[in-house]
């Protein structure tokens, strides 16, 4: 079970964070039909070092892509998102 830790943020931050979650949601663009679509992978192309977020399990503190088709370069810089079950 976990603790709850203490509210460390200051009153504006928390006052500010507090406005950015009232504010509604934005609505979804309205593209044209002739509009073409890609990969977000095509767009991260073109930059020099990107991230890829990529669906995984960690098993015995490592990291293991569930689609075997992805291969990661040796020493990958990896952001883990845990759920607990």
């Amino acid at each position: 079970m976990t603790i709850p830790a203490t509210d460390q943020r200051s009153l504006d931050r928390r006052a500010r964070d507090e406005q950015i979650a009232g504010e509604p949601q934005l609505a979804v663009p309205i593209l044209p039909d002739s509009a073409i679509s890609s990969p977000v992978e095509s767009h991260l192309a073109r930059l020099p070092r990107h991230p890829l977020a990529v669906a995984g399990i960690v098993e015995n503190g490592l990291v293991r892509p569930l689609d075997p088709a992805i291969l990661l370069p040796e020493h990958s810089r990896v952001i883990i998102v845990a759920a607990e079950t």
